[in-house]
């Protein structure tokens, strides 16, 4: 049954009005009217071409814009994409939006979108950024194909990166999610999705909305819902990522909303989690791996000195999360001068276990575990960024792919922290 306690009666006279649809696409908004359009460009180019029969509806949840972001998404006119190739709808591509607060939110967005989803028996759906200026009308059919045509729950995308952008994706995200979960999905927490309606209802039913602070992103887990409850994943190409707000934000905050996501979503998913062993690839339309690798200029040396100074200045923190041995290496390679630096796989893989297992066993306030896993990151930031400085894509490649081998290795040892043995 959709929750209709978020949508407004003024959203949900809309919804009727535009009726049941086998495709929805959800454009969550705040002050985007500058790079909004090519993206409603993009979707309406893509539904034209892919789903022509299909009914269809762009649904603008909006946080409070001052900048007219709603008026560019409903004045983009669908004649324009019409004349641009040789390509019609059989039905009308309805575009509605919805103020749902004063101020942005994106779980607010989400939980906007999925309800509205659920209302009109949407089969296909996805989530688009507004400041996706790179996205291909080919990219919109290929995230929603999987789900409509070929009865996948979730599609992830995967986009051309730099070797030195998506780092904490690269050497966290990515490798603990395929350890636990045991699908390589390279991008777990993104801007752009797709999902079915059955996925939608149980997401709304299962997540716990009222509970969670303002500007928490729900995107990580929904994808780990996906994966946890043995749903069709997926992931499409869809070329170069643009540049978002969400890439702006500081460390802490990124911690939060993902590594924190991640570290919350064990307890839940544990029966499913302790008894994966292995990793297997998931379905991909386009390559699963694209990178550049021109030469770009990174300050190296403030990330060793703010590692070097977090591990004495939070020393008696770190005592409480980590053992004995794994502090002890910490502060033995933080007194080492750059050149003989290096935060070795290993280390790193058996550090982020055990921050994981006192996260879950709460040694102190959760937020205090993740703010002190941030100077240690950037010491693994270091080690990476030497490693990969004149390193080639097939290269940096293989890089990834070890760790990931490491952290599938020592699952076990997350296991026996989990069950207090070390």
């Amino acid at each position: 049954m959709a929750d209709e306690s978020i949508l407004s009666d003024d959203f949900i006279r809309q919804l009727i009005d535009v009726g049941e649809v086998d495709i929805l696409v959800g454009v969550p908004t705040h002050n985007d009217a500058k790079t909004v359009e090519p993206a409603i460009r993009a979707v309406q180019a893509g539904i034209i071409k892919a789903f022509p029969r299909e009914r269809a509806v762009i649904i603008n949840a909006d946080g409070g814009s001052n900048d007219g972001t709603p008026d560019v998404i409903l004045g983009a006119s669908i004649d324009d994409v019409h004349r641009s190739f040789d390509g019609y709808t059989l039905r009308t591509l309805h575009a509605i939006s919805t103020r749902y607060a004063n101020t942005p939110s994106t779980s607010t967005a989400l939980h906007t979108i999925l309800a509205a989803a659920e209302l009109l028996r949407a089969k296909a759906c996805s989530v688009i950024c507004p400041e996706s200026s790179n996205l291909e009308p080919d990219g919109v059919a290929n995230l929603l194909r999987p789900v409509y045509r070929d009865q996948f729950d979730f599609v992830a995308p995967v986009y051309r990166r730099h070797k030195f952008e998506g780092i904490l994706l690269s050497n966290l995200l990515y490798p603990m999610t395929r350890a636990l979960y045991g699908q390589r999905l390279r991008e777990p927490y993104a801007p752009e999705f797709a999902f079915s309606g059955r996925l939608a209802s149980q997401f709304l039913t299962q997540h716990k909305w009222s509970e969670e602070p303002g500007d928490f992103d729900p995107e990580l887990e929904l994808t780990i819902n996906a994966l946890a409850d043995g749903c069709r994943v997926c992931q499409t190409f869809l070329g170069t990522r643009s540049p978002t707000k969400r890439q702006s934000r500081d460390l802490v905050h990124a911690m939060r909303q993902t590594v924190g996501v991640l570290f919350s979503s064990l307890v839940s998913t544990f029966p499913v989690w302790s008894s994966k062993t292995a990793s297997l690839p998931v379905p991909t339309v386009g390559p699963e791996f694209e990178m550049s690798v021109e030469s770009l200029r990174v300050n190296r040396k403030q990330l060793k000195e703010m590692f070097s100074a977090g591990v004495v200045e939070l020393e008696s923190v770190l005592r409480s999360i980590l053992s004995p041995s794994t502090l002890a290496e910490l502060q033995q390679i933080s007194t080492l001068d750059e050149n003989d630096f290096r935060f070795h796989s290993e280390l790193w893989v058996k550090t982020v276990y055990e921050f994981a297992a006192s996260y879950y066993k709460s040694v102190m306030s959760r937020d205090h575990i993740l703010q002190a896993l941030v100077p240690l990151y950037r010491g693994r930031m270091f080690t990476y960024l030497v490693e990969n400085r004149t390193a080639s894509a097939a290269e940096v490649a293989h890089h990834i792919e070890s760790l990931c081998l490491d952290f599938e290795r020592l699952k076990p040892y997350l296991l026996e922290l989990w069950n207090g043995r070390k």
